[in-house]
């Protein structure tokens, strides 16, 4: 027990998330180990336990000899403010050691509005929070997860970042880690070997200078790092590492079940989408393997209900046959399954008796905006008619309650593409009442949830403005002010934190000093409405002189080179640029099964770019 713990507990909301001690939690010998690394979630317990990347890797990490990964997350402000009372520093559950004492110290980067919490967890700890104050070989900060193709407004607190998927990139900086921490290198001799590990990006050992216009000038590597950085990904996901058990929490936690992945990677080329990019190309798990996994995390967990992850379940070339295996025990062991990622133009009959035939879970659809032309503009390649016919699928199914993700400030938008989404609302409830087969004596509830468009690296639409934020505030009141039944329930995401999410989605190296400034005045849980403060991060932004509207709201040119292009993805910034163009056209491109679009993803001589050569 963390010295003093045991005094604050009964002070703080939910102590079981600072605690550790769950089932499957991997507990070693220190005297027996020689690398130690702590795996740190920038957000609470319950958050960070339902991240699948997490359980992966603190698996992988720990069945390597002589390494030990533990979990940290971010305490809830309550827990905090008494350790800083106390003066009980940030500590992993599994030991309950200090984070300063640790060799490596990693973040995931999920959610841009993390930044924060990422500085805050350092601070705790008592970890020098720039990279170039801290000495020696211990306490090297990395970090990895989406948000790393982007990594740097983040560039002066970490010392490299990992690209890609992680499960073999990790392990091979851990094991030179180890070969340098025997010969005593310094910080600098290690990081300019680590910059030749594909994958890695150090980026201290590359120059950025600036225009006079405020744009990049020029990207220089040195040291012999090299020029551009390409991702890693693992192309045979048959052979890819995955655990056969997760710590099992204490409490409840976002997703409370079993999590097994049936593939990485997307085929659809939605153009506001960063993952189906950043994933490319798409790699598929056999039904066999599938099905073992989920069996065992099971029998190793406890769970009673399994969620087939990827970034569009329907999509799974084998996913009636999956079903059907999987059928084959969970009906007799009452175990459920959900499907959390569903496309409107392939869900059918068949898929909905397997997912309802144990335990009946809620629908999500994602038409994305109201009018085929918008839709034809972000490539979803979904009409209306596919929506309905799913939509009355689903009701004569037993369904009565429909959920509908869309975004607003997409690229040509205008109030009609805004109005279209009730419009598009209304629709589904005139069909649920339309369909002589709905259930009997039960009214229906449809749910419009509209999250603001933010420009991400590595999409077409990366060279975009966001709409501001009263443009934004104006869409909302439009969206709402057209629903005209209570049948309709209308959500929208908050236009201040879409707009910061922005900021830093596209930064550079000169929102550093900002979120050093923001860490001085108070910012931290971001993501959180209770907490964020767009003022505070206003006044962070004046003091240093940086106007957030030049990263957030300015078109940038094709030309411009972007924070990100000494980075490498695998689809060419060409194809971003093609995709681009046919957007302002309304024109589509088919998705990978259909036709292949010369993307760049062939590069990898895996996936679905090789599956029918």
């Amino acid at each position: 027990m963390v010295p003093g713990l045991e005094k604050i507990l009964l002070k703080v909301q939910k102590p079981g998330r600072y605690v550790g001690g769950e089932l499957n939690s991997v507990i070693k010998d220190k005297d027996a180990v020689d690398i130690r690394f702590a795996f740190c979630f920038p957000d609470i317990y319950e958050v960070g336990m339902s991240h699948l990347g997490m359980k992966i890797l603190y698996s992988c990490l720990n069945r390597m000899e002589g390494v030990w990964c533990e979990r940290v997350f971010a305490p809830w402000t309550d827990m905090e403010a008494l350790m800083r009372e106390r003066d009980i520093p940030l500590y992993a559950l599994e030991s309950g050691d200090p984070v300063k004492d640790f060799d490596i110290i990693g973040f995931t980067l999920q959610y841009e509005l993390s930044y924060s919490n990422v500085l805050n967890m350092l601070d705790l700890a008592g970890v020098p929070l720039l990279a170039s104050e801290r000495r020696g070989l211990s306490q090297l900060v990395v970090a990895g997860g989406p948000c790393a193709c982007n990594p740097e407004p983040l560039a002066d607190f970490v010392d490299l970042f990992f690209l890609g998927e992680g499960e073999e990139m990790d392990c091979e900086l851990v094991e030179l880690y180890r070969a340098h921490k025997k010969k005593g290198s310094s910080r600098e001799e290690f990081l300019r070997e680590a910059a030749h590990i594909p994958g890695v990006y150090v980026p201290s050992l590359y120059e950025v200078k600036y225009g006079e216009d405020g744009t990049i000038a020029s990207v220089t590597p040195h040291s012999g790092a090299p020029k551009k950085v390409t991702k890693r990904l693992m192309l045979q996901m048959d052979q890819s590492f995955f655990p056969k058990s997760f710590v099992v929490p204490y409490l409840e936690i976002v997703h409370d079940r079993a999590v097994a992945e049936v593939f990485r990677g997307c085929i659809r080329g939605c153009r506001f989408c960063q993952a189906g990019f950043l994933y490319r190309p798409l790699r598929e798990k056999s039904v066999e393997t599938v099905n073992r996994q989920c069996r065992s995390l099971c029998e190793t967990t406890g769970y009673d209900e399994i969620s087939l992850s990827s970034l569009s379940t329907s999509d799974y070339s084998k996913l009636n046959s999956l079903l059907d295996e999987l059928l084959t025990w969970t009906k007799e062991e009452k175990t459920g399954i959900s499907l959390p990622s569903l496309r409107v133009d392939n869900f059918s009959t068949e898929v909905m008796d397997k997912i309802s035939s144990v335990r009946r879970s809620g629908l999500t659809f994602a038409p994305e905006a109201g009018t085929q032309r918008l839709r034809d503009v972000i490539n979803k390649n979904v009409t209306e008619e596919e929506l309905m016919k799913t939509v009355t699928t689903a009701f004569s199914g037993g369904w009565s309650s429909v959920k509908l993700y869309f975004m607003i400030g997409l690229p040509t938008e205008t109030l009609d593409d805004v109005a279209g989404i009730a419009a598009l609302g209304q629709k589904v409830v005139d069909a649920f009442y339309a369909n002589p087969n709905k259930k009997k004596g039960k009214g229906v509830s449809v749910t419009l949830s509209a999250s603001g468009f933010v420009p991400k690296a590595f999409t077409p639409f990366q060279w975009e403005p966001q709409d501001t934020i009263e443009m934004l505030h104006e869409k909302q009141r439009h969206l709402v002010s057209s629903v005209t039944t209570r049948k309709i329930i209308c959500n929208y995401h908050d236009a201040d934190t879409s707009f910061m999410e922005a900021v830093f989605a596209r930064g550079d190296r000169r929102l550093g000093p900002v979120l050093l400034e923001a860490h001085r005045l108070g910012c931290k849980f971001d993501g959180w409405n209770d907490y964020f403060s767009l003022a505070r991060w206003r006044q962070a932004f004046e003091a240093c002189g940086v106007s957030p509207e030049f990263y957030a709201n300015r078109r940038r040119s094709f030309d411009e080179i972007l924070p990100w292009d000494h980075l490498d993805y695998g689809v060419s910034k060409e194809f971003f640029r093609r995709e681009c163009e046919k957007a302002y056209a309304a024109s589509t491109t088919p998705n990978c099964r259909e036709k292949c679009s010369a993307c760049g993803a062939a590069c990898f001589q895996g996936g679905i770019c090789y599956e029918n050569r």
